[in-house]
C-alpha cells in the first residue's frame, strides 16, 4: 500500500470500513432470506450516471440503480464521496423479490472547479450483492458556456442568378458544442422543405441554384444550454443582367415625300436588369434614313393622228394619261382622252347642207370678237410703251439708287457671343438714346457668365453681380404720333443694370473706323469682302485658366456659355493643376466632307493634355439646335493629335466612354480625356431647325442726316453674338430691340429681312432698298460668321428726332419675327449713351467649396449613403431617377462612386440656379420610397432636412454684401 501514497491508503481504510460496517448486516440478511439469498447475483445496473453539464451555479444530480444490490456508493475522480452525500432509496421488485436500490448525489460548480485533474471531472457507482461488487460507467461532469464572438460569420455576397450561394459560418467556441441553424429575414431556414438548399456541410449554408427570391438578409444562429449567438447579418442580392429584346419593326418613314427617317426601338427587358444587374450595352434606338416616293401627278400624252371622217361628218383622235403615268396617290390627267371634231371641206355633207354653209353664221361671230381682241392688245402695247419710258426716263435720273432684293452673300464676317437680359417686362416701348439694354444676362440661356471679385461673396444671386444706374424717365413717340408729329408722348420707366463685359477676354475686332456695314453715300452699305477676310482670319481663340487642387472647383469663359467643373476630389492630394478652356475662333474643320453636317456649338479645348483625374470632369457647351423633335443626328466629335477629328458617340447612344446630357440650350458633358470637343449635327428631315439670334443695332450717320440700322443674325449660343457686339461698340452702335430668335428649318428657303411701316413724313428710304434676302446655304451653314445687312435711312429735317418702324425677319415658308424699333435720335455726340459700360467682373474661376451648390459635409454623406448596396438594388440608380438622369446608366455603373458622378452632372445642370430645394425634395421622395425604420431612410431624412434652402443661400449671401459693403 505504500506505493499508493497517502491518498491510496485512505482509499484502502474506506474499503475496509465499508467491509466491516456490511458484514454484521450481510450475516443477518442471510440468516433471513435463506436459500433464497444463496441463489443471488452480481449487482445489475438498471441506470447509470449520465454526463452532465453545470449552467451557470445550478448543481447537478447524479443517479445510480441497480439490482439486486446490498449498498451503492459514487465514486468521483477515484475517491469515495462520503455516505452523508448519499440519498438512498430502497424497494423490493414484485415479480422476482429482489432488492433494487436507487442513490443520487449532488455535485457542484465549486467541485468541478477545484478539480484539476489531467481529464474532465468524473463519477461513477460501485454496487454490492453478496456475490460481489459492479462498477457502471463514468459520467463526466463539465461547466456548460458558450463564447460571444464566431469563428467565422457570414459574408455578404452578389451572385448573379441560377449561381451559387456559399455562406460560411463557424460557431463559437462552446460546451456542449454549439448548434447552427439559418435565418433568411428573421426566418428559420429548412433544408427539408427546399431541397435546393442545404445546411448539413460544417455548418455552411449552400443554395446551388440562386433564385430571385433568394435575395435577403442571413444570418447565423449558434445555440447550447447555456445561451444563443447571431451572427452579423449577411446581405445576399441575387442579381439580374438586362439582356436586350428583340428589334421591333422599323417604323413608317416620317415624311410623305421625299428623304426622311425611320427608326426601331429595343429594350432591356430580356430580362430587365434587376438588384444592380449589368445594363444591356448598346444602343436602344436605331435610325435610318428613308425616301418615301413623292406622289407622281398624271400627264397627257401626245395627241394620235385624226381619224378618217366619219359618214357623220366627224373626226376623233385620243390621248392617254402616261406622260407620266399617275403614281404613289399622284392625280390623274384632268381633261379628256377623246377629242371629236367636225371636217371640213365641201364634200361633207350635214343636214342636206353643205357644211361651209353650216358654219357661215359662227364664222362671222369669231371674225367680229378677233377685231375686238387685237384692239385690245393693241391699246395694251402702247401703254407698256409709254411706262417703259418713263421708267427709263426716272433711273436715269436716279442712278445711284440700289435694287430691290438684295444677296447679302458678301455681308458675312466673324462674330462672337453675347447675353442679353430684358431691361423690363411687357413695355412695348423698349429703347432710345438714353437708355440701352443690359448685355449682361441672356435671357434665352443661363449660362455661367463670370464670378464676383471678392472672394468672400460666396452664393451671390445673379441680380447682385451688378450695379444698377439710377431710374430713367424715357419718353418715346409712338409710331402713329411721331407720323403725325404729336408732341403728346407716352411715358415709363427703367433701370439699366451696368454692363459686365470682362476685360482681357474678347479681342477688339474691327477698332473705330472698322464696321461690317461699310459708311458713305450709299443709302444700302454692304460690307466689302476683303474687310470680312480680314474679320474672320487671324483671330486668337478665347481662354481662360485657373490653378485647381484637391477642392476641385469651376472653370468659365465669360458671357460664352462654357463652363468646366471639377468634382472635390478629382485632383490628388498635395497636387495642383494649372486648368485652361479655350474657344477656337477660326472656321470649323469638324465638318465631315460629305458637307450634310453642321456645327451646332463651339470647338472647346480643356487641358493641359497631360491632365490625370480620379473622376470625370463636367463639361458644359452651349448649342443652337432645336431638340423638341428627332429630326437631328446628333455628334459629339474629339479632335485628335492630328488635327482630324474622330466620332466620339452620338448624343442618343448609350455609351461607357462618355455621358452627354442635352438640354434645350447647352449639353453637359463628363469626359476624362482633355482635349478639344464640338458638337456637330446632321438634319434627318426638312423639320430640323436651328435657332437664329436676331438683333438690329443703329447709329447717325456722319451728315446726321441718315440714320443707319444694321440686322444681325447669328447661331443663338451666347458666344456666337461675342463679335458682334465687338464691332458694333467700335462703331458707337446702339442695340434697338432686345434679342429675339428664329427657327429656321432645313427645307432649302431663304431668309428675307425687310423694314417697314417708315414714317412717310419724317423719314425716307430709296425705293427697291427695302428687302433683302439670304440663301438658305448661307444662313444654315453659317457658324463662325454673322449674317449682316444695312438699312439707311434719311431725314427730312434735323428737327425729327424719333424714329419707329418694323423690321420683319421671316424664313420663306418659315418662321417670322418682328423687331419693333422706337429710338430717339442724337443730336450730338454728346448726347450718345453708350450701350457698353466696362465693369470689373474679371474673375473666371473658383476653387474649394464656394464653387459648388452641395456643401461638401452633405455631398458625402449623400454618396455614402447611396453607393451602398441593399437588397433592393444600388440606391444610386434611384438617385439618378428622382434627378431625372436616368439614361445611359452603365456609364456611372463603372465609376468608383456612381452617387458622386451624379451629384456633379447636376452641379453643372444647375450651376446658375443653384436650386438645392429639388435635391431636398428628391432625397425626401427617396426616403418615403425606403422602408420607414432602414437606417438609410433615417439618413436621407436627415440630409435632407440639413440642405440649405435656396432662400436661406440668397439671405446669407444679401448679408455677407451688406457687411463687405460695410
Amino acid at each position: 500500500m505504500g506505493r499508493f501514497g497517502k491518498k491510496g491508503r485512505y482509499s484502502c481504510f474506506g474499503f475496509l470500513a465499508v467491509l466491516v460496517l456490511l458484514l454484521p448486516y450481510a450475516m443477518a440478511r442471510g440468516s433471513r432470506d435463506g436459500l433464497s439469498a444463496m441463489s443471488g447475483t452480481l449487482p445489475h445496473f438498471l441506470q447509470e450516471p449520465d454526463d452532465a453539464y453545470i449552467v451557470k451555479s445550478n448543481p447537478i444530480k447524479l443517479r445510480c440503480r441497480a439490482r439486486p444490490a446490498l449498498q451503492i456508493f459514487f465514486k468521483c475522480n477515484g475517491e469515495w464521496v462520503h455516505q452523508n452525500q448519499h440519498t438512498s432509496l430502497e424497494h423490493t421488485e414484485l415479480g422476482t423479490g429482489l432488492k433494487i436500490r436507487e442513490v443520487m448525489i449532488n455535485v457542484s460548480r465549486q467541485q468541478v472547479e477545484d478539480f484539476h485533474g489531467p481529464e474532465d471531472y468524473w463519477c461513477l457507482c460501485v454496487a454490492w450483492s453478496h456475490l460481489g461488487t459492479s462498477k457502471s460507467r463514468k459520467a463526466t461532469v463539465r461547466i456548460a458556456y458558450l463564447r460571444k464572438n464566431f469563428e467565422q460569420e457570414p459574408q455578404g455576397m452578389e451572385v448573379p442568378i441560377n449561381g451559387m450561394i456559399v455562406l460560411h459560418c463557424r460557431p463559437p467556441e462552446g460546451v456542449p458544442a454549439a448548434e447552427v441553424e439559418w435565418l433568411k429575414n428573421e426566418e428559420l431556414v429548412s433544408s427539408i422543405e427546399d431541397i435546393n438548399i442545404d445546411t448539413r456541410a460544417d455548418h455552411n449554408l449552400i443554395i446551388n441554384e440562386a433564385r430571385l427570391s433568394d435575395s435577403g438578409n442571413y444570418t447565423c444562429l449558434a445555440s447550447n444550454i447555456v445561451a444563443r449567438r447571431r451572427s452579423a447579418t449577411a446581405t445576399v442580392i441575387v442579381f439580374v443582367n438586362g439582356g436586350w429584346s428583340s428589334w421591333t419593326d422599323w417604323s413608317e418613314c416620317n415624311v410623305r415625300c421625299g428623304r426622311g427617317v425611320q427608326k426601331r426601338t429595343r429594350t432591356c427587358t430580356n430580362p430587365a436588369p434587376l438588384n444592380g444587374g449589368a445594363f444591356c450595352e448598346g444602343m436602344s434606338v436605331q435610325k435610318s434614313t428613308c425616301t418615301s416616293p413623292c406622289p407622281v401627278d398624271g400627264g397627257w400624252a401626245e395627241w394620235t393622228m385624226w381619224s378618217v371622217c366619219s359618214s357623220e361628218c366627224e373626226r376623233q383622235r385620243t390621248r392617254e394619261c402616261t406622260d407620266p403615268e399617275p403614281k404613289h396617290g399622284g392625280r390623274l390627267c384632268d381633261g379628256v382622252a377623246l377629242d371629236t371634231d367636225n371636217c371640213t371641206g365641201d364634200l361633207c355633207i350635214q343636214d342636206r347642207k353643205l357644211l361651209h354653209d353650216v358654219k357661215v353664221p359662227q364664222a362671222d361671230m369669231d371674225s367680229n370678237n378677233d377685231v375686238a381682241l387685237y384692239s385690245g392688245l393693241a391699246a395694251g402695247v402702247v401703254t407698256v410703251v409709254v411706262l417703259v419710258i418713263a421708267l427709263t426716263l426716272y433711273r436715269r435720273n436716279q442712278s445711284e439708287y440700289g435694287v430691290d432684293v438684295i444677296d447679302s452673300s458678301a455681308l458675312t464676317g466673324g462674330f462672337q457671343s453675347f447675353s442679353f437680359k430684358s431691361a423690363r417686362q411687357g413695355n412695348p416701348l423698349l429703347m432710345n438714346s438714353s437708355m440701352q439694354p443690359d448685355l449682361t444676362v441672356s435671357r434665352t440661356y443661363t449660362g455661367p457668365i463670370c464670378f464676383p471679385d471678392s472672394m468672400e461673396k460666396e452664393l451671390i444671386p445673379e441680380p447682385a453681380l451688378f450695379d444698377p444706374l439710377p431710374d430713367l424717365k424715357d419718353k418715346v413717340h409712338s409710331s402713329f404720333m411721331v407720323s403725325l408729329g404729336v408732341s403728346e408722348r407716352a411715358e415709363y420707366h427703367a433701370k439699366v443694370p451696368s454692363q459686365t463685359f470682362p476685360r482681357g477676354v474678347v479681342q477688339e475686332i474691327g477698332g473705330g473706323g472698322g464696321t461690317l456695314g461699310g459708311r458713305g453715300k450709299s443709302q444700302l452699305a454692304p460690307v466689302q469682302p476683303a474687310l470680312v477676310s480680314s474679320m474672320t482670319t487671324g483671330k486668337r481663340p478665347l481662354r481662360t485658366n485657373g490653378v485647381f487642387g484637391h477642392g476641385g472647383g469651376r472653370l468659365v469663359v465669360p458671357n460664352a456659355g462654357v463652363s468646366l467643373l471639377v468634382p472635390h476630389g478629382a485632383i490628388e492630394e498635395d497636387t495642383t493643376w494649372e486648368l485652361y478652356m479655350s474657344i477656337t475662333q477660326q472656321d470649323s474643320s469638324a465638318l465631315s466632307d460629305e458637307g450634310q453636317e453642321i456645327l451646332l456649338s463651339p470647338e472647346v479645348t480643356y487641358g493641359p493634355p497631360g491632365l490625370t483625374l480620379s473622376c470625370p470632369v463636367a463639361l458644359t457647351i452651349a448649342h443652337c439646335a432645336d431638340v423638341s423633335s428627332e429630326d437631328w443626328n446628333i455628334k459629339l466629335k474629339r479632335q485628335a493629335q492630328d488635327n482630324s477629328w474622330e466620332e466620339v458617340m452620338t448624343v442618343e447612344e448609350e455609351s461607357t466612354a462618355c455621358y452627354c446630357l442635352l438640354d434645350t440650350q447647352c449639353c453637359h458633358l463628363l469626359v476624362e480625356r482633355p482635349g478639344c470637343y464640338a458638337l456637330v449635327g446632321e438634319a434627318l428631315t426638312q423639320a430640323a431647325g436651328k435657332r437664329l439670334r436676331l438683333a438690329a443695332f443703329g447709329n447717325m450717320e456722319p451728315n446726321f442726316l441718315n440714320y443707319s440700322i444694321r440686322v444681325y443674325c447669328v447661331n443663338d449660343t451666347p458666344h456666337a453674338f461675342q463679335e458682334v457686339v465687338s464691332v458694333e461698340r467700335g462703331r458707337g452702335g446702339r442695340l434697338l430691340e432686345e434679342p429675339k430668335t428664329l427657327l429656321f428649318r432645313a427645307n432649302s428657303f431663304n431668309l428675307q429681312v425687310s423694314i417697314q411701316d417708315i414714317p412717310q413724313f419724317l423719314w425716307s428710304i430709296k425705293p427697291f432698298t427695302t428687302c433683302q434676302e439670304f440663301s438658305f446655304t448661307q444662313v444654315w451653314c453659317s457658324s463662325q460668321s454673322p449674317l449682316q445687312c444695312a438699312f439707311s435711312l434719311e431725314r427730312y429735317s434735323p428737327a425729327a428726332n424719333q424714329l419707329s418702324c418694323k423690321i420683319s425677319v421671316r424664313q420663306v415658308k418659315g418662321h417670322e419675327q418682328i423687331l419693333q424699333v422706337y429710338t430717339t435720335i442724337a443730336e450730338s455726340e454728346k448726347d450718345t449713351v453708350p450701350f457698353f459700360t466696362q465693369s470689373d467682373c474679371t474673375i473666371t474661376s473658383q476653387t474649394g467649396s464656394r464653387a459648388f451648390k452641395i456643401p461638401l459635409s452633405i455631398r458625402q454623406r449623400i454618396c455614402a449613403t447611396f453607393d451602398t448596396a441593399n437588397a433592393k438594388g444600388k440606391d444610386w440608380q434611384l438617385l439618378a431617377q428622382k434627378l431625372h438622369i436616368d439614361r445611359n446608366l452603365g456609364y456611372f455603373a463603372r465609376q468608383t462612386s456612381p452617387s458622386a458622378v451624379i451629384l456633379s452632372l447636376w452641379e453643372a445642370q444647375h450651376q446658375e440656379r443653384g436650386d438645392l430645394d429639388s435635391l431636398a425634395s428628391a432625397l425626401e421622395e427617396i426616403g418615403k420610397v425606403q422602408s420607414k425604420h432602414s437606417t438609410s431612410a433615417d439618413t436621407l431624412d436627415h440630409i435632407s432636412k440639413t440642405i440649405p434652402s435656396s432662400d436661406s443661400i440668397m439671405n446669407r449671401s444679401s448679408e455677407e454684401l451688406d457687411t463687405n459693403h460695410t
